[in-house]
């Protein structure tokens, strides 16, 4: 299994081929994830190969906007995984494994073992974070140009929904992310709450 060489490949294909419509999704998303992946797999004991999976699921988790879409972007990536990751000595079963990872992604996510909740968590570990806003701010400027939300307001209601719905799954995030979330999503109750009053 050659790593290296499939993340130079996925990354070689993020940066020629996602929009730059995706102010979020775009490749910086993407090494954020990995970054936040490899150290809860550390965190949270996961070395070695297994290891190795998760740092590949990450890089592939937000494949499938390559094709210009946010519904159904994890089967896309999950397509993609299929068709590639052999070219790069990743056996079925492993491969099912990344799958399994990008697919407990899709929102409301649904881990079913530890390194499906290391990626979820990844994957939102900036809802626990002091830079919140600012990436937050990119992903309503990313569902504003692709006309997925109209105005401010609705946006931060929506944001609201999401915090509130939302849970941690490792016991890294729960314990360092969910604080800071929890502020978070009290700061943004108390703007939505201003929007009704007269």
């Amino acid at each position: 299994m050659d790593y290296r060489a499939a993340k130079r490949y996925i990354l070689a294909k993020l940066r020629t081929e996602l929009s730059t419509k995706l102010y979020y999704h775009g490749m910086h998303h993407t090494l954020d994830v990995l970054r936040v992946a490899r150290d809860l797999c550390k965190s949270e004991g996961v070395h070695g190969h297994l290891l190795k999976l998760v740092k590949t699921a990450a890089l592939y988790h937000d494949a499938g906007f390559v094709k210009d879409k946010h519904a159904g972007h994890e089967f896309e990536g999950c397509i993609m995984a299929r068709a590639t990751l052999p070219k790069f000595g990743y056996v079925k079963d492993d491969i099912e494994t990344i799958c399994g990872m990008i697919m407990a992604t899709k929102i409301p996510q649904s881990p079913t073992n530890l390194l499906e909740e290391i990626i979820c968590d990844a994957d939102l570990d900036y809802l626990g974070r002091a830079d919140f806003y600012p990436i937050g701010q990119t992903l309503f400027m990313e569902l504003t140009a692709y006309k997925l939300i109209t105005g401010e307001q609705a946006w931060n209601r929506l944001q609201v929904n999401f915090l509130t719905a939302h849970h941690f799954h490792t016991r890294t995030n729960i314990l360092t992310r969910e604080p800071l979330k929890q502020r978070n999503l009290a700061s943004l109750k108390s703007l939505v709450a201003s929007y009704d009053e007269v």
